[in-house]
This record gives structure tokens, C-alpha cells and sequence, in this order.
């Protein structure tokens, strides 16, 4: 993890117009490296100040998300292994709503594409996904660039406040009804 953020960097302080394409590659790239995407959106706030910083991140996170989109129906073990964890956290016949899926990506622990998973799986098509995933992007490019500095000051008390925080407001806006099909509603009792 520390030489790929050493990479970015010294990409970076090398300037010019190759700095903020490095950055929006390096989100890109970031899930190889497994390197957090808050850290990479904090650091896009320090080294280019909380408007670029948010801009960069959006279109790295989006273009993050476009290729998640175009890869999971080529991966079925991966599609498979995200279905259950999607099960396991959410529920069966749950599903994220959009405004639930943009505070939980605001918690560092949460899995980004599995917020994308939850995404693709309330709605198939392109366009909705895109404007979901925009939507839900958003926050965390907003938040960690222009806090950036802050929250390395925070207290670990604050911190632990604000992560509460963030997971009541994740239950208060999650999606209040479950749509269990026919048959498997009747196949659930026959068991």
C-alpha cells in the first residue's frame, strides 16, 4: 500500500497534466494496490485542493464504477461471491437504496464494489446505474477531499461518534420493503 501511494505521489509532484490524469488512473488501479478509496480521495483533496480534488475523485470513482459495471457480468465467481456477501450483510430480498448506498460508501470499511453490486442488482440497465452511482459517488469524493485535512485531526472518540452516526442514518434510509417472489416464498416453507 505505501508504494503505490509513494507512486502517486511523486506522479503527482512531477505536475503538469499527467498529475491529475495519474490521480483519476490511480482510482482506477487503487483495488489492485488495495488502497482504500478514502485515502485516495483525501489525498486528491491535499494535492489538489477541494474542488479539483472532488472533481478528480468523482471521475475516478465513476470511471471505477463504469468499469465494474462492464467486468462483473464477465466474472461470474466474482458475481457469485458478491451475491452472498450482498446476502449476508443486507438481506436476501433486501435491496440498498441509493441514498443508503452513498452514506455507507462515506464508512472506510464498507466494500466499494459491493455498493456497486447493490447498485447493478436494483437496477440492470446503463443509464440508471450511472446516474445511481454518480449520485452515490458524490458524497465520498465531496466529503473526503474537502475534509481531508480535518479528519486526520479528529479524536478516535469523534470518529467512533461519526461512524455511528453514518450506520444510523444507513438504517434510517434503507429500503422499508422486501419483494420475495412467488415461488420462492413457497419453496422457503417447503423446506
Amino acid at each position: 500500500m505505501d508504494e503505490g501511494m509513494s507512486l502517486l505521489l511523486v506522479i503527482v509532484g512531477a505536475g503538469g497534466i499527467l498529475a491529475p490524469i495519474s490521480f483519476i488512473l490511480f482510482h482506477i488501479l487503487r483495488q489492485f494496490f488495495f488502497i482504500p478509496v478514502t485515502l485516495v480521495c483525501v489525498t486528491g483533496g491535499i494535492l489538489f485542493g477541494s474542488l479539483l480534488g472532488t472533481i478528480y475523485s468523482l471521475i475516478g470513482l465513476m470511471l471505477s464504477s463504469l468499469c465494474f459495471y462492464l467486468l462483473i457480468g464477465k466474472m461470474p465467481k466474482t458475481h457469485e461471491k458478491l451475491s452472498k456477501l450482498k446476502n449476508k450483510w443486507f438481506g436476501e430480498y433486501r435491496n440498498v437504496t441509493v441514498a443508503q448506498s452513498a452514506i455507507l460508501r462515506l464508512i472506510p470499511l464498507i466494500h466499494f464494489h459491493l455498493l456497486n453490486f447493490c447498485l447493478i442488482e436494483k437496477n440492470r440497465e446503463f443509464r440508471p446505474y450511472l446516474k445511481n452511482s454518480l449520485l452515490s459517488n458524490f458524497p465520498l469524493a465531496f466529503v473526503y477531499s474537502v475534509f481531508g485535512e480535518f479528519i486526520s485531526r479528529f479524536t478516535p472518540i469523534f470518529m467512533i461518534f461519526i461512524l455511528l452516526l453514518l450506520m444510523m442514518l444507513a438504517y434510517f434510509f434503507r429500503e422499508k420493503a422486501a419483494t420475495i417472489k412467488w415461488r420462492e416464498f413457497f419453496k422457503a416453507g417447503q423446506a
